[in-house]
């Protein structure tokens, strides 16, 4: 059952302010739920700190063809936050100087940037991959897309695509009507000028995620089965697959709501909590660099505008490698999601 405050809030979930707010509710308040921040001080890492830096994660903007459930981003087609070709450059100044092995795109959709195609052909000199974290239906949308697979191919480009289940009824219910139909297009697409194939060097990645209030399954049997489902139904390859635990924000957290299941999926993260996973949270090797420059550890610290702490350079032109890594990691209860069971980052499981 909902607590009173918890209820209160159910309709100004937008604000990342009153998400944080229903994030440390009564429960953990009162101490009758464990806090994050409890869990991983006998281990060792309270405050929690950073490894080398490694990925450079870049949202955007939070523009997208579609509206998923469960986007941590709260991206659509009405949304008009944008990185402009200014603050890009200022990424390409950090990238140029830094020895940072990973460029990783993310949005919304992050092909509809105006500059998308312009900053991958700039970045690709200073990085060893870049990632581009595609929705799979932005290569179909519309013509002036339709050779996105060709610029991927051309720019050695890394493509990570979300694809909740092999069959239409969990893909759709999950992202819209005729997503999984146009999904398939687009990874045949893909296939065709390589990506998946063995020894082509093009790497094609699948992302799982839940399509409810659930932990993913083992990532190597998802693997298994979206492989043999995807090549036996439509000649289809692809890598690796990715499963990511949704964590407790934005439009997943409005679901868990409104279908009560917050407190009980709060449980089950909480019981799955891993030591293990730990060591390797994205955070702890990632960047995230929002849409207007600022930084965040993470991408979720991002939506919830969890801005770094203490002396940390708040903003991509005062980037500053050694404050960086003397930082301590921004957390809260949402943490929990990236901790339980196998563990869960943007590349998939953690143990």
């Amino acid at each position: 059952m909902l607590t009173k405050s918890l209820k209160a809030r159910k309709s100004n979930l937008s604000d990342p302010k009153e998400q944080i707010a229903v994030l440390e509710d009564e429960p953990f308040a009162n101490g009758d739920l464990p806090k994050f921040s409890d869990k991983i001080k006998p281990l060792g890492h309270l405050p929690l700190k950073p490894l080398e830096l490694e990925i450079f994660q870049m949202n955007v903007g939070y523009m997208c063809n579609q509206t998923c459930k469960h986007c941590h981003v709260d991206a659509g087609p009405d949304r008009k936050e944008i990185m402009t070709r200014e603050t890009m450059q200022e990424c390409l100044d950090v990238l140029k100087v830094h020895n940072i092995k990973t460029l990783d795109l993310t949005g919304g959709a992050p092909e509809m940037n105006p500059d998308f195609r312009w900053f991958v052909e700039q970045a690709q000199q200073y990085v060893d991959e870049i990632i581009v974290r595609s929705n799979l239906t932005i290569i179909v949308a519309n013509k002036k897309y339709y050779d996105l697979p060709e610029f991927f191919s051309r720019n050695k480009v890394r493509v990570v695509s979300s694809l909740p289940f092999y069959n239409a009824d969990k893909t759709d219910r999950q992202r819209g009507e005729g997503v999984f139909e146009s999904s398939i297009r687009a990874l045949k697409m893909l296939n065709e000028v390589g990506y998946g194939k063995e020894g082509s060097g093009l790497h094609l990645d699948l992302v799982y995620n839940p399509t409810g209030a659930f932990l993913p399954a083992a990532q190597e049997q998802l693997e298994a089965d979206f492989k043999e489902a995807l090549s036996t139904e439509f000649g289809i390859v692809f890598n690796s697959l990715f499963a990511i635990t949704n964590l407790p924000i934005s439009r997943f957290l409005e679901y868990l709501i409104a279908s009560d299941n917050y407190e009980d999926y709060m449980d089950k993260l909480i019981e799955a909590f891993n030591p293990a996973a730990v060591e390797g949270v994205m955070c702890r090797n990632t960047i995230s660099i929002g849409w207007e420059g600022s930084l965040y550890d993470c991408d979720f610290n991002q939506m919830l505008d969890l801005k770094l702490a203490g002396k940390a350079p708040k903003h991509i032109r005062d980037f500053n490698l050694e404050a960086l890594q003397n930082r301590s990691i921004m957390i809260n209860q949402h943490c929990y999601g990236c901790t339980a069971g196998a563990g869960s980052s943007c590349q998939g499981t953690l143990v």
